[in-house]
């Protein structure tokens, strides 16, 4: 199961997993299997009578904002979306993982869990923190289940949520200043670090996040 696998890193997530062997279903609000992850009821509705042994969290949305402005439901769609969606879509997989023995979890984290970032972006900033540690208490959690946890913390990724990044040159400019070897990961990039992660190469790998981010945490 790949959440948010309509575009972006998701679809590109989807398509790699399906070329390595693995059967795919996909969930989006727009595409696949029709499901918003901030509803518990829908996530219990979406994976009903699957049996999961990969699950990918990567719905994510994002309010650049600064703090003073930011309103209350604003904040509170990034933090359910980001954060409360990816424990849901958890725990629902991980019952069918430990019914077959085992699985693996790969969340969708952030440079800017480890980092106050470059722009303002407190919502999005503080769900990815705490995407980082979940996936460290939830990979304690389910350990005894033989189901491993780990994330992937992209850089700046050209997708529709980086739009607003990528269009504009001086934004740009500033986050390759912020990127030593020069050159931004693609999709493709990002969905190869969770194909490895989900995969039997990470068999002794769990609670771990791994960065790619060109060097941007290196600095």
């Amino acid at each position: 199961m790949v959440t948010g696998a309509a575009r972006g890193i998701g679809k590109a997530t989807a398509a790699m997993l399906e070329k390595a062997g693995a059967r795919v279903v996909r969930m989006d609000l727009d595409d696949g299997v029709i499901c918003d992850v901030r509803d518990e009821a829908q996530v219990e509705k979406a994976f009903k009578d699957l049996e999961v042994d990969i699950l990918v969290n990567n719905a994510g949305v994002a309010v650049r904002k600064h703090s003073l402005d930011i309103t209350l439901p604003e904040w509170e769609k990034v933090i359910d979306t980001n954060l409360t969606g990816l424990f849901l879509c958890s725990r629902v997989a991980a019952r069918s993982m430990k019914q077959r023995g085992g699985g693996a979890i790969v969340n969708l984290a952030s440079i800017m869990g480890f980092s106050g970032g470059i722009f303002p972006n407190p919502a999005y900033q503080a769900s990815k923190g705490a995407v980082v540690n979940l996936t460290r208490a939830l990979a304690l959690e389910f350990a005894d289940m033989k189901i491993r946890v780990n994330a992937v913390a992209p850089t700046f990724v050209r997708t529709p949520l980086t739009e607003p990044v990528f269009s504009n040159p001086d934004v740009l400019a500033k986050v390759m200043a912020h990127t030593p070897l020069g050159v931004l990961p693609g999709v493709d990039d990002i969905a190869a670090a969770i194909l490895f992660l989900a995969g039997p190469s990470a068999r002794c790998i769990t609670g771990v996040t791994l960065p790619v981010d060109s060097g941007y945490l290196a600095r």
